[in-house]
């Protein structure tokens, strides 16, 4: 483990349980809850593509309404 790692562990051995559960909450803070899905990651691909190959359309000739 790292070296911070190390501490970390540590430092939740020390804490009483009903700290440790409010360290998980804002450790829980950190972590993405948007993660993409591999249709996501496909579908960006595919945009990145159409992007490369100028198959875009400008943001002036859409029609909003």
């Amino acid at each position: 483990m790292s070296p911070i790692r190390d501490q970390l562990v540590e430092v939740i051995d020390c804490l009483p349980e009903t700290e440790q559960s409010l360290l998980l909450q804002v450790a829980l803070r950190f972590i993405a809850d948007d993660v993409a899905t591999m249709e996501d990651l496909d579908d960006i691909q595919a945009a990145r593509e159409d992007y490369e190959r100028g198959e875009t359309i400008s943001h002036d000739a859409i029609i909003w309404d």
